[in-house]
């Protein structure tokens, strides 16, 4: 049999286009070990409290102590030396105790503090599950962000979308199974949503970047111009291609993975417009998401596509605000700003999520890399600090209304209940019904999961 004139390669890059493959670019990396149908549903290993994931990432390092983790003796001891050691490696020198410049309060039935910084998340503080015991193990922002995606910040390793993915595959076949929203471009790119020794098919999808208003964020080329029948058939004539060649040469597992890549875009073309057009939300759903306010359009955008991502399946879902909480100076400012920009929308999608009967199945987490260490740097300022900070999580099988852990009485170290990065990564797969140590995958010689050796369950906050 004389070879065809147009190899596998030639009729992908040729056809591109009528694919709508762009709208899937990320899927196509070169590594991967394509299946069947790798997204395909799987059963997880015991009953799930949740199904799906939204991860609200404030890049930057959100202050902890300006934020849920509340220290009357900051403001007391404010201007005075920390009255114990630091920490032996620092990320840069600190100065002494800086008191918070807002107030706190108590919200809810669940008392819950919370200052002054987050007033409309701060209303759902009795859907809430507070961790003040998070810590990691980086004070540099591009090795902790790969912490918290990945939860290594020595190499490339998959990211937990990947993991969740892999672990469960995806509710809806015509979208992909981990989207990031906005994502930023720094710290790490495209490793902290990447699936590394993965499938490729369980690579995250990004929509826009950080420098791209949300307003113009859209799955490109979506619509292909060639008529579905003709893309079928190029489909169809590509699969033919491809097991010619397999009968000669055996698999091969990153043209596979690509093929598969088109096969969703293709799928894609039905689903996206229609989940990309918000003209049908009303026009107070649009107000709550504060869409009318220029302070609130851009992550309230993000937020309401989130929700109507996961209300369609996706598996993963991460929003990021980015790259705007690392205030070394213009605490005061740029964390009033940042604030403003979120709070707003967080509060709306923690609501509607609650009144659309999503939440119970949907676990949100919010939270950044570290948090600011409660010694300031000048007089508004705070420096990088992995070694205790705030994440909060709500919906999805987490008890609600409670905080959980502590810090010392300045906010400084984790003392009760400490959550390593590794609990949280176990934690989060408990609740949605996978057992982080059977969850693995073989690559050079030796099983990996999300949680490599290390990792418990936090089971106190699991509802």
């Amino acid at each position: 049999m004389q070879s065809p004139l147009l190899t596998r390669r030639d009729m992908l890059r040729t056809s591109s286009t009528g694919f709508g493959s762009l709208a899937l670019a990320a899927l196509l990396g070169d590594t991967g070990h394509a299946a069947d149908n790798p997204l395909a549903p799987k059963s997880p290993h015991f009953a799930a409290k949740a199904k799906r994931v939204i991860f609200l990432f404030m890049h930057g390092g959100p202050s902890h102590v300006d934020t849920f983790d509340y220290k009357p003796l900051l403001t007391r001891d404010d201007g005075k030396p920390l009255p114990f050691a630091k920490p032996r490696i620092v990320s840069s020198p600190t100065d002494n105790l800086l008191a918070s410049p807002w107030k706190f309060r108590q919200y809810g039935e669940s008392g819950l503090w919370a200052s002054d910084l987050f007033p409309q998340v701060a209303k759902q503080a009795d859907d809430l599950c507070v961790i003040n015991s998070i810590h990691g193990s980086n004070s540099r922002p591009g090795g902790a962000l790969l912490e918290l995606h990945t939860a290594i910040d020595t190499f490339i390793r998959p990211s937990k979308g990947s993991w969740i993915t892999y672990g469960l595959g995806t509710e809806n076949a015509d979208l992909p199974a981990f989207v990031t929203l906005s994502p930023s471009l720094s710290h790490g790119g495209v490793n902290n949503w990447s699936s590394a020794f993965l499938p490729a098919a369980y690579q995250g999808t990004p929509l826009g970047s950080s420098s791209v208003p949300a307003e113009q964020v859209s799955i490109p080329f979506v619509q292909g111009k060639t008529p579905r029948e003709v893309q079928r058939q190029e489909l169809d004539l590509l699969a033919e291609m491809n097991r010619e060649r397999l009968a000669q040469v055996g698999p091969d597992h990153g043209l596979e993975g690509r093929i598969e890549s088109f096969e969703l875009a293709f799928r894609m073309q039905t689903a996206a417009p229609q989940l990309q057009d918000i003209s049908g939300e009303s026009a107070a759903t649009q107000r709550m998401y504060g869409l009318d306010q220029p302070q609130t359009k851009n992550f309230g955008r993000q937020c309401l596509m989130a929700r109507r991502f996961v209300e369609r399946g996706v598996r993963f879902v991460q929003v990021s605000h980015s790259y705007k909480w690392d205030q070394h100076g213009d605490l005061k400012r740029d964390h009033a700003k940042n604030a403003l920009e979120v709070d707003v929308p967080i509060a709306a999608l923690l609501q509607d999520l609650k009144q659309r009967g999503l939440l119970e199945e949907t676990l949100v987490l919010w939270g950044g890399e570290f948090g600011r260490t409660p010694a300031g740097q000048g007089r508004d300022g705070r420096d990088h600090h992995p070694h205790a900070f705030t994440m909060w999580l709500a919906g999805g099988g987490v008890k609600a209304g409670m905080v959980y852990g502590k810090t010392d009485e300045y906010g400084y170290y984790a003392v009760e209940n400490k959550v390593h990065f590794h609990d949280l990564h176990a934690t989060l797969l408990h609740l949605l019904g996978l057992d982080h140590t059977r969850l693995t995958y073989r690559y050079a010689g030796r099983d990996f999961r999300l949680t490599d050796v290390r990792g418990e369950v936090v089971r106190d906050i699991v509802a």
